[in-house]
């Protein structure tokens, strides 16, 4: 009865949500352990700085390892980089030991992490590393260990608690880690000048890849946009809004700039008898919003969002309409 009444209390709704509210509190306090160990430790922060040097001078690739719960996170943190334009990869100590050190050469960087220093399966790579000068960057909390002792630049993280009531299970100290090597996936990602475009190129699938796509790979162009002169009759805007299917016309002046809309809401706001024979500049809507091509999808999004409008023309830089951009060619491509 009482084994019962504890596994009652353990699961219940209060009981959960204390752990929870714990479990987040403690990893806040871990984060912010760290921030002011970069600014009250400046072997460490020091250490940041070279490691990005040694990595973004450096011909080779970066090689990240760890065992465990560390491993995981050496995976999360190579991946990083390679997303974000630094050649990395992930190769598991074990694996390392019989014949995955074939993989390394001089040229490439280690990043090594284990919490304690202290992870047996890291030897042998460590061995390597000192018999063919590959420079080893560790991420533990122990200056003393053997890896921080065998290391050109040993990262050295504040001793946390961690969330687990018991203090095993890692879950502050991997947060960590992963933070540092966030931060310096993120400070080579800035070094190199790695920009969305960039980013584009590793991430041409999915959501991601749709917002980072450019409008003028969405928009319809040619005779696909909806073009009427100065001085012609609203007749001819109607037909061209009717046949083009966008709801809107764009008008342009004697040079083919773009100078003004016409859309259905133009069209009740001018609704009157003699509303086909007037001169389409009587109606339209001036200075018109519009984008240039080389702008991202998910920019042309928020910007309809915000200016709560639904097509929009592309324009060169002389101010010519290029193209036509409606949102549910937005919505189609995925970008929202």
């Amino acid at each position: 009865m009482g084994l019962r009444h504890v596994k009652a209390d353990a699961h219940s709704g209060v009981a959960v949500m204390d752990s929870i509210r714990r479990t987040i509190t403690t990893a806040k306090n871990g984060i912010e352990a760290l921030a002011e160990h970069l600014v009250t430790d400046a072997v460490f922060a020091q250490g940041l700085v070279d490691a990005v040097a040694l990595v973004g001078d450096g011909a080779g690739r970066v090689v990240v390892s760890g065992v465990g719960k560390s491993g995981h996170i050496a995976r999360k943190i190579a991946a990083t980089m390679a997303s974000t334009g630094t050649s990395a990869y992930f190769v598991h100590p074990t694996e390392a030991s019989h014949g995955d050190l074939g993989m390394i050469t001089a040229d490439d960087v280690l990043i090594l992490l284990s919490w304690s220093g202290e992870t047996a399966e890291l030897a042998n790579m460590l061995t390597y590393a000192k018999r063919f000068k590959v420079p080893v960057v560790s991420i533990s909390c122990n200056r003393d260990s053997t890896l921080a002792r065998n290391s050109e630049i040993a990262l050295v993280l504040p001793k946390v608690q961690e969330a687990c009531p018991h203090g095993l299970a890692p879950t502050t100290s991997a947060m960590l880690q992963l933070a540092v090597g966030d931060a310096l996936a993120m400070a080579l990602l800035e070094r190199r000048g790695f920009s969305a475009e960039d980013f584009k190129t590793f991430h041409p699938g999915g959501k991601l890849g749709a917002q980072l796509r450019l409008v003028q790979e969405l928009a319809h162009v040619a005779e696909r946009v909806p073009l009427v002169a100065v001085g012609r009759p609203m007749s001819e805007a109607v037909i061209a809004m009717s046949a083009k299917g966008f709801g809107v016309v764009g008008i342009v002046d004697e040079k083919g700039a773009l100078v003004g809309v016409i859309t259905d809401g133009d069209l009740r706001r001018h609704m009157s008898g003699d509303l086909l024979s007037q001169p389409v500049e009587e109606v339209m809507s001036r200075n018109p919003r519009v984008v240039h091509g080389d702008v991202l999808a998910s920019a042309a999004m928020e910007f309809m969002e915000e200016h709560k409008i639904t097509v929009l023309f592309l324009v060169d830089e002389a101010g010519m309409p290029v193209g036509i951009l409606h949102i549910h060619d937005l919505l189609r491509a995925g970008v929202a």
